[in-house]
């Protein structure tokens, strides 16, 4: 199967912090601790650890949808410190809602001989939901940890990993 990767989408100040420009809430705050011990656990066994992190332009067309969030440069766009990332764990900047998008994703875990990977981070309606639909066309088997993300809406939470199980064969657990 190869290497495993593991990607933490958007655990962004503007997503975290209460102060954020779009706050997702306490219970996103909640699965911080448990992306940070994944986090170490895949870097203990050899794991690629791989922040993907909106970068928007000011004009982003993305804001007609949401407020204006993780505009490069500012401190929304900022890793939250909890999760700072150490020597070894890479940054891939996305201006879409899939962490593959013009990123360069594929290419890193192409070069980096991963064979699957966990996915984990906010919004699992949007982002998450997005990523995993690209590993699925990528055939490249995705992980999802139900304790590793979050959303806005739990109605749209709840459908999002029945989805990506169901239909995009992730493992959810």
């Amino acid at each position: 199967m190869g290497r495993e990767g593991l990607i933490i989408a958007d655990m962004l100040n503007d997503f975290l912090d209460p102060g954020g420009a779009l706050y997702v809430g306490p219970q996103a705050r909640g699965i911080i601790p448990f992306i940070d011990r994944k986090r170490g656990e895949f870097r203990a066994s050899g794991g690629l650890v791989v922040f993907v992190c909106d970068a928007h332009a000011p004009d982003d067309r993305e804001f007609r949808f949401f407020p204006p969030h993780a505009v490069k440069g500012t401190w929304g766009a900022e890793i939250i410190p909890e999760l700072t990332p150490r020597p070894g764990d890479r940054r891939v900047e996305k201006t879409r809602y899939s962490c593959f998008h013009r990123t360069g994703l594929e290419d890193l875990l192409r070069r980096e001989a991963v064979g699957r990977v966990a996915v984990t981070g906010v919004c699992t309606s949007i982002c998450v939901l997005e990523t995993v639909k690209e590993l699925f066309d990528r055939d490249i088997p995705a992980l999802v940890y139900r304790q590793g993300v979050a959303d806005f809406d739990p109605e749209a939470h709840a459908f999002a990993l029945k989805h990506m199980a169901r239909v995009m064969g992730a493992e959810v657990v």
